[in-house]
This record gives structure tokens, sequence and C-alpha cells, in this order.
């Protein structure tokens, strides 16, 4: 026999009987639309990094440091969103590969200090022309003002959410 719904069914905080969670659908979840739209992107890019040897995350860290004369290793982590571990491999095959310089910082001799190097540099200047190409594909497809307007929105999101605490924060 089907139970009666109470008013307290009907609440938000409860479990739809469907089996169904109380949260959006997964395809409008934002962190899936924005790891969709940057596998989109990359997807791109990847070709033209593979036919130079490079992964995206050693790119991410060359392109990184044609922005600075030389960082410090834990800024440069910052700086191109990779974990200590991950950015200390990738560093020692660069270095091998003669595409940036390691030295130990002048203010503190344990803390080490990356440039590029000219060979990094090289590299660069070879893959930009094909670079700079998908991205005047990419602007051609989808615009160039709306493609200002989503660098702006995305960057004002990111300011926006720079403070705030997760849900499950020491600050909650």
């Amino acid at each position: 026999m089907a139970r009666k719904k109470s008013p307290e069914d009907s609440s938000s905080s409860a479990v739809p009987t469907s089996g169904r969670l109380p949260m959006r659908e997964f395809s409008r979840s934002l962190p899936m639309s924005l790891l969709r739209a940057r596998e989109a992107v990359m997807r791109q890019f990847r070709p033209s990094l593979r036919n130079q040897g490079l992964t995206e995350q050693q790119w991410r860290i060359l392109r990184a440091l044609t922005a600075v004369e030389a960082i410090e290793v834990t800024e440069l982590a910052r700086m191109a969103f990779l974990l200590g571990p991950s950015l200390s491999r990738i560093l020692r095959d660069l270095e091998a590969r003669k595409l940036v310089e390691r030295k130990a910082a002048e203010a503190d001799q344990r803390r080490a200090v990356v440039s590029i190097s000219a060979e990094g540099l090289k590299l660069i200047a070879a893959v930009a022309p094909t670079s700079e190409a998908i991205y005047a594909e990419i602007t051609r497809r989808f615009g160039a003002r709306q493609l200002s307007e989503l660098q702006e929105m995305l960057s004002a999101l990111e300011q926006d959410l720079a403070g705030m605490e997760g849900v499950d924060g020491d600050d909650g």
C-alpha cells in the first residue's frame, strides 16, 4: 500500500523517492562544465605540443617562465597550478632537455630559482605560430567579443571566489 506524502516529504532536504539526489544535473555542474570546456580547448593544442615532444604541463611551465625573468620553484608551482612533486619531476625533464635553467636563490641558497633557457625560448618561438593560428581559429569560431567576455567572466569568477572558504572549511 502506498503511503501518503507528508509535508516533510516535499522539503528540499529530503532525498527524492526516485533515488535521485537533490542537486543540479551532473551536466550542469560548474566544475564539469569548466572541465569540458578546458578539454575542448586543449584538444586543439595537444597535437602541436606532441609534435614538439611536450606535455601540457611542460608547456604550461615554459609559458609561465616566459612571463618572468626568473621565479622560485614554489611560486612557479602556484603560477602553473601544479603540485610540488609533479613540478620537480617536470623540471628535471625540462632541465635534461636544456629548456630551463635552475640555480640557488641569492637570498636563500636552500631555495631554487628557475628561468627559461635560450633553447626553451627557441622552442617557444617554434610553437608560437601554430599556437597563434589555433587561437585565431578559436576566435573565429567562438567570436572575438565572446572570447574576451568569457575571459573577463572567468577572471571575475576566480576573483569573487578567491576568499571564499569551502562549505566544509573551518570558517563555516
